[in-house]
Parts: C-alpha cells; sequence; structure tokens
C-alpha cells in the first residue's frame, strides 16, 4: 500500500534569501540530523545570467533499523538522490528526492518548495510532499514501511527547528539581511539553456495581519459549509493556533482529507475543526474518517441542521421544563453544560413533545455548544475543540427507567455518537442514586469506548472532596445547588402536566423528521371485542415490559400463556351470523375454542385501569412459548366470566360508540442476559420494576414477579 505525506504551509518570517543562507548550511553534513550522514555534490549547473542554478546531491543516511535487517538487506547505509532548482529571479526553490539504494524494490519521492509567502514577500513559505512503496523487501515489508513512517515524521519534525537554528546562528554572526538577486547589464541579453520549472499558482494563505501570520477564519458557526478552494492551504501556524499541536503525520491527515473534500464537495467544506474531529474518532485513519465524515455531511444536509440554531424555536414545554443550560466554562476554559437529570420528566417530555423535539433540543446543545468552543478559542488565546458537562442525578428514581424513555434516550445517543464525535471533555456525574447502574447497563454500549473513559462517577457527595468538582471547575462558579455560592440559570422542573400530554396519533404525525418511527401504538377495544398482543419467548426468565395510558373507558388488563401458537381467525369467521364484514373490530388471538386452565393459563391477575391512568410494569417468565397481553372493556355492570367476544357484544360495540376505550402502548421484552449484571442494584428500590431483582419459582411467586405502577 502506498503511504502519502502532506505537510501544512510553515511560514518563516525571514526573506526567501535570508532562507536560502540558511539552508545552505545544512550540507555536506547536519549534527543536528544524526541520520544524515553526508553528502556530496554529484553536479551543479546554473543559467548564463545566474538566475537559476541546479545542483545534484548523493546523500548518505543511517537507519536506525535492526542489524538482523541491515544484515538481511546486506547494507549499512541507505543513498537518495536529491535534486535542486533555484531560481533566483522568481525567488523559489524545488527539491526532488529519490531513493538509489533498492530502487527496485522500495520507491520513495520527497517533494519539497521554498517560495515567498503571497501576502508578504518578507516572509518565505515551505511546503512537502512524499509518497512510499514497499513492493518487496524479503519478507519484512511491514516492519520496513514502519521504520520508514517513524524516521520520516521524526526528520519532518525537526525540519523547521533546523532552519531556525541556523537563521539564529546567522543573526548571532551578525547576518540579517542578504540583498535580493538583480540581473547584470550582460545577462539582461542572455538567454538561458535551461528549462525553468512551471511557476507556481498563486495561493491563498490568508493571514490575520501581516504581524502574526495566522490563517483568519470565520468562527461565528461551528459546522457550517465553508468556501474553500484547492489552492486553499492550511498554515502550521494556525493549525497550532486553532486546532491544537499535531504529529506531522495527524497533520498530513487532515490537509489530505480537506484537499479530497475541496474536490469532491465542489469547494464547499466543513471547518477544520470539524474535520478534525471525525480524524481523531477515528484514530486518523483517513479512510475510516472519510466514510464517518460522509454519512454525517448527508445527514446534516438532509435534516438542515447547519441552519437548527437560527430556525427552530423551542417549545415552551421545554423551556419551562427542561433542566439543563450552558454555566460558564471549567478551569481549561471549556464551555460547561449543566443538566439535573434527576429533576426531570422525562417521561412527561416524552409524552407531550415526541422524541423528535427532545431531539432537536439536544442537537441544537450540541451545536451550541460547538459555536461556545470557537468563542472560548478566541478569548482564551488556545485550542478549545469540546465542552464539559456536569450531570445531577439527585432525583433520579425509577420513573427515569421507564422503557419508552431509555429507548428514546438510546436513540438520540445514537444519533449524537455518529455526528458529534469527540465534542465531550469530561463528563461528571453527581450524586449517584443506587438506579444508576441499570440506567448505565442500558446506554453505554452505545457510547464510544473513547466517550466512556470520560465519564466520571461520583456517589453522594464525594464530589465536594479533593478530586472531586473543584480539579475541574473553579469553586466561586460552582452552582449553588451543589452547595456553591453560584446562581444557576437553569428550570426547577418538576413534573409536566398530563394536560398537556399528546395522543399517540398526534406523536406519530410528527416523528417524521430525524426520527421515523413512533415509540407508542394506539389502539381501540370495544365491548366484547379485546384487543390482544402476541409475544413469543423463546428464552425462560425473559422479561416482558409493558407501558400503557387509558385514553378514553376503562379497561381490564390481563396476560395469558399458551404453548400453542394462536392463530387468528379467518375474515369470515363470522359469516355464519349474517356477518360480512366487522371492520375495525380487533381480531382475536385466544380461539374460542380453547378452554382457560388447560389450553391457556392466566399468569397474572387482572388489572382494573380507569380512564386516565397510565400503568407500567414487568413479567419475568416462567417458560418459553407464547404470551397474550389483552385489555378488555370494563364496565362495573358487566364483568364477563369467559374471555372469549360475544355475538351480540359485537354487534353492540359496532352500534353504541360509548361501548368503545382508547389506549396508547408500548410493550419491549428484554433478554435475561441483557439484565443479569444489575438486577441487583434494584432490590432495595420502591418502583415498579423492583420485582426484576428477582426470578419466580412458582405459581404465586410469578404472580408477584410483576409489578403495576400508576
Amino acid at each position: 500500500m502506498v503511504q502519502h505525506y502532506q505537510s501544512p504551509v510553515r511560514v518563516y518570517k525571514h526573506p526567501f534569501e535570508l532562507v536560502m543562507a540558511a539552508y545552505v548550511r545544512r550540507f555536506p553534513k547536519c549534527p543536528l540530523i544524526p541520520v544524515f550522514v553526508d553528502s556530496e555534490i554529484v553536479s551543479q549547473s546554473q543559467s548564463h545570467d545566474g538566475s537559476l542554478v541546479l545542483t545534484e546531491r548523493r546523500c548518505t543516511i543511517d537507519v536506525d533499523a535492526p542489524r538482523l535487517l541491515k544484515r538481511i538487506a546486506g547494507v549499512d547505509y541507505l543513498y537518495f538522490i536529491q535534486t535542486n532548482t533555484l531560481n533566483r529571479r522568481d525567488r523559489t526553490l524545488h527539491i526532488v528526492v529519490h531513493n538509489e539504494t533498492f530502487s527496485n524494490r522500495v520507491f520513495v519521492r520527497e517533494c519539497c518548495s521554498y517560495t515567498v509567502h503571497p501576502e508578504n514577500e518578507d516572509w518565505t513559505c515551505f511546503e512537502q510532499t512524499a509518497s512510499l512503496d514497499i513492493k518487496s523487501f524479503f519478507g519484512f515489508e511491514s516492519t520496513a514501511e514502519k521504520i520508514a513512517t517513524k524516521l520520516y515524521a521524526s526528520s519532518i519534525k525537526k525540519g523547521k527547528e533546523i532552519i531556525e537554528h541556523y537563521l539564529s546562528e546567522m543573526e548571532e554572526e551578525g547576518v540579517t539581511y542578504i540583498p535580493r538577486w538583480t540581473p547584470t547589464a550582460e545577462s539582461c541579453c542572455v538567454t538561458t539553456k535551461h528549462q525553468l520549472p512551471a511557476p507556481s499558482p498563486t495561493r491563498s494563505i490568508p493571514v490575520n495581519s501581516t504581524k502574526d501570520g495566522l490563517r483568519s477564519k470565520n468562527l461565528t458557526s461551528s459546522t457550517e459549509l465553508v468556501v474553500g478552494s484547492p489552492d486553499d492551504k492550511l498554515d502550521a501556524d494556525y493549525i497550532r493556533r486553532y486546532l491544537g499541536d499535531l504529529t506531522p503525520l495527524q497533520e498530513s491527515c487532515l490537509i489530505r482529507l480537506r484537499q479530497w473534500l475541496q474536490e469532491t464537495h465542489k469547494g464547499k467544506i466543513p471547518k477544520d475543526q470539524h474535520v478534525l474531529r471525525f480524524l481523531k474518532a477515528r484514530d486518523f485513519n483517513l479512510d475510516k474518517a472519510r466514510e464517518f465524515l460522509c454519512q454525517s455531511l448527508t445527514w446534516r444536509k438532509q435534516h438542515q441542521v447547519d441552519l437548527l440554531l437560527n430556525t427552530w424555536e423551542r417549545p415552551q414545554l421545554l423551556l419551562d421544563y427542561y433542566t439543563g443550560g450552558w454555566h460558564h466554562h471549567d478551569r481549561d476554559g471549556r464551555p460547561l453544560y449543566v443538566l439535573r437529570l434527576g429533576q426531570m420528566d422525562t417521561k412527561g417530555l416524552v409524552r407531550a413533545l415526541g422524541v423528535e423535539a427532545l431531539l432537536r433540543q439536544v442537537l441544537s446543545i450540541n451545536e451550541e455548544g460547538l459555536r461556545r468552543c470557537e468563542e472560548n478559542t478566541r478569548v482564551f488565546g488556545r485550542p478549545i475543540s469540546c465542552w464539559m458537562c456536569l450531570v445531577d442525578l439527585e432525583g433520579l428514581n425509577m420513573r427515569h427507567l421507564w422503557r419508552p424513555g431509555v429507548k428514546a434516550l438510546l436513540r438520540i445517543i445514537e444519533v449524537v455518537e455518529a455526528n458529534y464525535p469527540e465534542t465531550l471533555g469530561h463528563l461528571l456525574i453527581l450524586r449517584a442514586p443506587r438506579v444508576f447502574p441499570v440506567l448505565w447497563t442500558l446506554v453505554s454500549p452505545l457510547i464510544n469506548e473513547n466517550t466512556r473513559k470520560k465519564f466520571l462517577v461520583y456517589a453522594g457527595n464525594d464530589y465536594q472532596g479533593p478530586g472531586g468538582l473543584v480539579d475541574y471547575i473553579d469553586r466561586d462558579i460552582i452552582p449553588d445547588f451543589l452547595g456553591g455560592n453560584c446562581m444557576c440559570d437553569i428550570p426547577e422542573g418538576g413534573t409536566v402536566p398530563k394536560s398537556l400530554y399528546r395522543t399517540a396519533e398526534e406523536l406519530e404525525s410528527e416523528e417524521n423528521g430525524f426520527l421515523t418511527d413512533s415509540i407508542y401504538k394506539s389502539a381501540s377495544v370495544f365491548k366484547g371485542a379485546p384487543y390482544e398482543v402476541l409475544i413469543e419467548i423463546t428464552e425462560a426468565s425473559s422479561v416482558i415490559t409493558w407501558d400503557f395510558d387509558v385514553s378514553k373507558g376503562d379497561v381490564m388488563f390481563n396476560i395469558y400463556h399458551s404453548k400453542r401458537a394462536p392463530q387468528p381467525p379467518k375474515r369470515d369467521a363470522l359469516g355464519a351470523h349474517g356477518i360480512a364484514s366487522l371492520g375495525g373490530v380487533n381480531a382475536q388471538l385466544i380461539d374460542r375454542s380453547w378452554v382457560l386452565g388447560q389450553d391457556y393459563s392466566r399468569v397474572e391477575k387482572a388489572l382494573i385501569c380507569r380512564e386516565g391512568e397510565s400503568v407500567q410494569g414487568s413479567h419475568i417468565t416462567r417458560w418459553p412459548g407464547f404470551y397474550i397481553l389483552q385489555w378488555r372493556f370494563h364496565s362495573a355492570a358487566a364483568c364477563a366470566a369467559s374471555s372469549l367476544p360475544r355475538v351480540d357484544d359485537v354487534l353492540a360495540s359496532l352500534q353504541v360508540s360509548s361501548h368503545k376505550c382508547k389506549i396508547m402502548y408500548y410493550t419491549e421484552v428484554l433478554a435475561s442476559h441483557d439484565f443479569r449484571g444489575s438486577m441487583t442494584s434494584l432490590e432495595s428500590c420502591q418502583s415498579g420494576f423492583s420485582q426484576l431483582s428477582g426470578v419466580t419459582t412458582s405459581s404465586s411467586q410469578s404472580c408477584a414477579s410483576s409489578t403495576l405502577s400508576r
């Protein structure tokens, strides 16, 4: 595989002629580069007027390789041919290097150029590219590639330091100015026989001013696409100032990915900070980072995420009940976001707003975080690419482990992980209660391993001591609710009124943006025609969970088990009674010929649920087979002994609209192994899910294993 390298533009704040004088001092040998043993000039020539000088050198390199490998290769030194083309008229130096040793097995090519800065003629720019292709090397191709890459990365890092060293040496000697080349009177009419290299195209290396040479960019939007051209190149000082300290190979990955984006996206590319995050998330694997980034760019374009901060208006419900907000910054200057998750009614927000609105809220927080990072980069004068999050779990209880809410959280995490990598500096979880391990068991598999390492958990008041909050944020900005003296402008939260809850139809009609499927399903329950859901269990001790609201009428909730697979009745099953079609009447799963206690059994005690009630519960299955969740119409006057519908009741249900109930429900099956590691964490919790910590062993215990909370 061919390895490529592309450097950023390195700027020497010295004239070209002075830099060339420093460059020449590197030869014939340079004590600052131990591997550079020696060099000799093979040939040298110049044009008649002296403006163009061609120099060819043979350089000797002592590679730091295992002695065994050197013996197998049969060499102690490697030889390279360097060809320099100095154009004094245009003030450019082009360098081409290729290997002489093992040229039939290995191909190494390096191209370097020194040119005048396009916006300041008293400065000099340096760029280099290189490629390495090892075709065969005595069976040690991988080892040779690693040695070559390591050696080259080391020499790149020292390159600029060496020029700066000789410039300082010249200054100590009193050499601070070298006049530019000018043609003599005789040479003005002489034509050269040498072929001049093609002049470098005009390059765009923007600067803030002629004082600092840093690349100026509009940092007002975090990931907004910016217009660039193939000649728009990164300055090394800009990278260090706005992106941080990168190794030469990391700089090369950034530049090459950026060039690819410029070529394929018609000049409109994400900002460098955004591109760098995706490279970091894939350990600077260029191919993986490119695929990762392109998927995210497609997603951003599809959902117009770049416009989110300017176009999306937060519903008043979020302003009142979403208990999170930005709060100053940490000790490193990173923006600080505070979330009082324990005080938030997650179920109420999902029921009142839907997952779509909550996802938009989370995305807007991430977009705002990126914007604040860029703002703090300017304020503090150093790269700030991520933020810090402080999550207070005081008040967290089993209500927050409501399964639809957890599922919504998992889906939101998936979206964030796929589109905002490397944006979290640290996440401090404070006052973690005993139920936290359960929540962590659910969400941690979806969080990237590098991100998980940034989570720090404090139980009780541990955050107040050494190694706690004061290690990350200044004492004078610790929020008041955590024992500090700083007021934190975050909503108090509270329970969302049920009157603000929306129906399943309303939520489903809006779940068409970032998330296409709704968590809840709605159903009608007719008198004499119950609504039933079939769940097949293949592994004993699996956990069936449910959550439903009764929005109209009263219902009776039952759970049955059968070893036989229920067969839905044919559409003309009631044809003998003169009914051609029942339209919206529910199909029955329990066959009318089945006998309760023989063909199927009730595994939970019947529960009567009144209009307006919310019911949550779970059942740990004792046997594999088929489980049927059933909702029946309930009235105080009629409590049918049989679970089978009667034709008269069905006819009545079609004529009397009051004999109809409505529910909105959610069910899920959890495999037993998913909860084995965390069931004991729930033993002392007073909640509807507390019985998940036990396994039923008898019929009576099976009934107790299901808990229903309202």
